[in-house]
């Protein structure tokens, strides 16, 4: 063991020894020893930061001098000492500090728990592994149809209707995480779709494929030679429709080939398993007949390979029949024109290529191979955005092949482009960009596709009509990547705010002792260059320090934190820290910020929102169009116009199209007047001064969607005595059920509905909600009661709700008594009318999932 070597004293009546690496000193200066033998150095590469309140400055300094004539051992100071490094806090310093702690972190806490955390469950179904948040996004799969594949639109517009689901219409996305996941095969993401059409009976020669199929013959005739058509299927195709995808297992985090099969135009699709599955990453399943016989050809660039599979048992067991080019290929697809073979895809691996803007072409008399590089390879290599990477399976449309590439300047898969392929040769290669129609959703993160699409397979029919899978994505590539950066620089700059308040109060002051840096007694060799870094990285240290002391001195003359103004930015910089603290929190663990749609029995759908209003409420109009219009579900908006003259289309901000019915009477009956134009079954009644999110919204319409012969509804109240009186929700709370729901917000089968409402039955009704002016929601709900002895109503809880009509005073319900009084007569008279419902209940929490707690 070597002996202790006193370094430096900034006060000059330090002392101390010390064994084995000890010191002693007094408040603001620390020593050390070191074993060393005759070539050794003894230096310091601690050093201190004070956190102290200056009143008690000279009182913290004169215990640690007491303390290091104790065998210099820190008590009481809120000090430690690690290896001869030693942090000493004063107890203000260090309740400082540990104040700012406590009440950020109880702010993250507090915000997170109202703000991101849900006070439901979220249904149940899925894999405990799938749907992972993935870096490379959070892919989905949907349908479109058009009588060309310029002409796409999604399949909600096909007016596509499923009972078992209550998909009126099916929605897209028809393939998601979630739906290959509750089939056991937990994924994260669903992406690069690539159709096979099941064909049935077959052509006995060319000529009679050519004569009764020129349509499909054309394309055919492009992606194979004659001599191959003998053996092709076409005499009739079949209702089968084969989808392979790449889907990102969550468990091992690679790609492999998942399948689905649909027996009703891709409206329902079977998760069938997975087709293919290696020991490296899969994607880009493009699968195609040659000689009878299926193939597969994905991309395997992790393999550094481009092989080829044959289905020996399709569509789930394949045999590797060939590896046909030992490169790195990404996204490789094959094609048949004028006697050659044409293989296009991108090789990122060579010198100087750029990553997305590369495609090169390969050509052979046969898909097996021999393949020879294109003359004018590489075809392209640089600008991202010029649609180089390949983006799905080419097509011919009009005796013209197209080739689908994708832009991805501003992110991976940015969305997809189309070339149309003018010359294709040995020697010679040229396309021209033609427009791609394709209406993007103005949802933004609540639209499965609403950030990028970058992969179309587009396919025409034995109809004539055009059927093609496209994927989506609802936030760009690397974007949780980014939020946690995000996050954590927020964090970051809370615990900069609060050095900041520190300094201004004066609790914080960085003291560097003399010491720091030990003069160095020795010969020169390699430790001497060390202790000369240590030096300068000492000096600049201590520099900066300094400078940070005057600056707080500074900032304290200027800003007088005692002074009212003083307390306004010391007040400033906590709240910003505040804010900080949320943002931090909200990136980190907040998600992606979508209110994403909920699926039952595999199919997604779509409502109409339909709202009654008049002039002197355009206000709560414009905000409630602009909020209702990006849910994820919400078709259409219909405004009930009843008074005034009706606002521009122009004025209002929607993702969705508007609707104006203007009407000739004010009459609250306008609510459930039939409309032909509706083109859903499902409708949200929803007044325009009520706002909930539209997480809340999207979970009633899974609840209707189960329960469509219902009301479903956010407002339950509960009708019982006698005589019967209107009473609010706290009132059914307090009673544990309820057994009415307010249509002021509820979903509702519109043909149901609406039908109901208008009948005969139901006109005395009518009268009465007119000579009040009050009370629609009150008739409904017994006329439903009349028609069925079983449950007629479900209540969903939101999240929250905020009633904007409380700061409006054109609202018909701001007289509470009053408007209580009169919903008391409607009740006593609607059930000398229907009979009452007051003797049924229904108890609050009956759902598994927790909603209706």
């Amino acid at each position: 063991m070597g002996s202790g070597q006193l370094n430096g004293n900034v006060n000059g009546n330090g002392n101390g020894n010390g064994g084995g690496g000890g010191g002693g000193g007094d408040g603001v200066t620390t020593t050390s020893g070191s074993s060393s033998n005759s070539n050794s150095s003894c230096y310091n590469n601690s050093w201190l930061c004070k956190w102290r309140w200056p009143q008690q400055q000279q009182q913290h300094v004169a215990k640690n001098n007491n303390n290091n004539n104790n065998n210099n051992s820190l008590k009481g100071g809120g000090g430690a000492s690690f290896g001869g490094r030693r942090l000493v806090l004063s107890s203000s310093g260090y309740f400082f500090v540990v104040w700012c702690f406590v009440v950020y972190v109880f702010v993250g806490f507090l915000y997170g728990w109202l703000a991101l955390k849900k006070p439901y469950t979220v249904a149940a179904g899925l894999s405990s592994f799938g749907c992972q948040e993935d870096s490379e996004g959070s892919w989905s799969i949907g349908v479109f149809f058009g009588n060309s594949p310029f002409s796409l639109k999604p399949i909600e517009t096909a007016n596509v209707w499923r009972d078992d689901s209550a998909a009126w219409p099916v929605a897209n996305p028809i393939m998601t995480c979630a739906s290959v996941s509750s089939a056991g095969f937990p994924s994260n993401f669903v992406a690069d779709p690539f159709f096979y059409l099941q064909r049935q009976g077959g052509c006995t020669h060319v000529v009679g494929c050519r004569q009764y199929f020129p349509s499909q013959w054309i394309e055919l005739r492009l992606m194979f030679p004659a001599a191959i058509l003998f053996d092709f299927s076409l005499m009739k195709m079949g209702n089968d429709l084969y989808l392979f995808y790449e889907t990102k297992n969550s468990i091992t985090m690679q790609g492999d080939i998942g399948v689905a099969k649909s027996v009703d135009k891709g409206a329902t699709w079977q998760q069938l398993g997975i087709a293919l599955d290696e020991d490296w990453h899969l994607s880009f399943p493009y699968v195609f007949d040659y000689h009878g016989q299926i193939y597969m050809m994905p991309e395997s660039r992790a393999k550094g390979e481009v092989r080829l599979y044959r289905a020996v048992n399709f569509p789930l067991e394949w045999k590797l029949e060939k590896i046909i080019m030992k490169k790195p290929l990404v996204d490789p697809f094959m094609i048949n024109h004028d006697g050659q073979y044409w293989l296009f895809g991108s090789d990122h691996s060579g010198f100087g290529t750029t990553q997305n803007g590369q495609l090169e072409i390969w050509y052979s008399s046969s898909p097996f191979g021999p393949w020879k590089p294109h003359k004018k390879n590489p075809i392209y290599n640089g600008d991202k955005s010029l649609g180089a990477r390949n983006g799905g399976r080419p097509f011919v449309y009009d005796g013209n092949l197209y080739r689908v590439g994708q832009d991805c300047a501003e992110s991976y898969g940015r969305r997809v482009r189309t070339f149309k392929v003018e010359i294709l040769t040995k020697n010679e290669y040229k396309e021209l960009e033609v427009p791609f129609v394709f209406e993007a959703s103005n949802k933004g993160r609540n639209a499965w596709n609403g950030a990028r699409y970058h992969h179309l397979d587009a396919q025409q029919l034995s109809s004539g009509e055009w059927i093609a899978v496209m994927d989506g994505d609802r936030a760009l590539s690397g974007d949780s990547v980014q939020r946690y950066i995000l996050g954590c620089a927020s964090v970051a700059a809370v615990g900069i705010l609060v050095v900041l308040l520190g300094l201004l109060l004066g609790a914080v002051k960085c003291i560097i002792p003399l010491n720091w840096c030990a003069q160095y007694s020795g010969k020169r060799s390699d430790s001497l260059l060390t202790w000369e870094r240590e030096s300068m990285l000492c000096s600049k240290v201590r520099r900066f320090c300094s400078r940070l002391n005057r600056s707080a001195s500074y900032l304290q003359g200027k800003i007088k934190p005692n002074t009212s103004i003083g307390r306004l930015v010391l007040a400033v910089i906590f709240v910003a820290g505040v804010a900080l603290t949320c943002t931090g929190v909200k990136f980190i663990y907040g998600g992606n910020g979508a209110d994403e749609a909920y699926m039952w029995k595999g199919h997604y759908s779509q409502f109409t929102m339909l709202t009654m209003t008049f002039d002197a409420r355009l206000w709560n109009l414009k905000m409630y169009v602009k909020h209702y219009s990006r849910c994820s579900s919400v078709k259409e908006i219909v405004v009930v116009w009843n008074k005034g003259e009706p606002p521009k289309l122009s004025d209002l901000d929607s993702a969705v199209p508007v609707r104006i019915r203007v009407e000739k009477q004010n009459s609250l009956n306008n609510r459930f007047k039939l409309d032909p134009l509706i083109k859903t079954r499902g409708v949200l009644e929803l007044d325009d001064d009520i706002m909930m999110t539209c997480d809340d919204i999207e979970r009633g319409f899974q609840v209707w969607r189960q329960h469509p012969d219902r009301i479903v509804g956010f407002y339950p109240r509960l009708v019982n005595g006698s005589p019967l009186r209107y009473r609010g929700e706290k009132y059914a709370r307090r009673h544990k059920g309820y057994n009415m729901i307010l249509t002021g917000a509820a979903f509702v089968d519109s043909q149901i509905a609406f039908n109901r409402y208008w009948s005969e039955q139901a006109k005395a009704g009518r009268e009465f909600v007119d000579k009040f002016f009050n009370c629609e929601d009150v008739l409904l709900n017994y006329l439903y009661a009349n028609a069925s002895a079983s449950k007629t109503v479900e209540y969903v809880r939101p999240a929250w709700a905020i009633d904007t009509s409380k700061f409006s005073g054109v609202a018909i319900s701001r007289n509470t008594q009053v408007h209580y009084h009169k919903r008391s007569e409607c009740l006593r008279k609607f059930a000398e009318m229907y009979g009452s419902f007051a003797g049924r209940k229904w108890e609050f929490g009956g759902r598994k999932d927790g909603w209706d707690l």
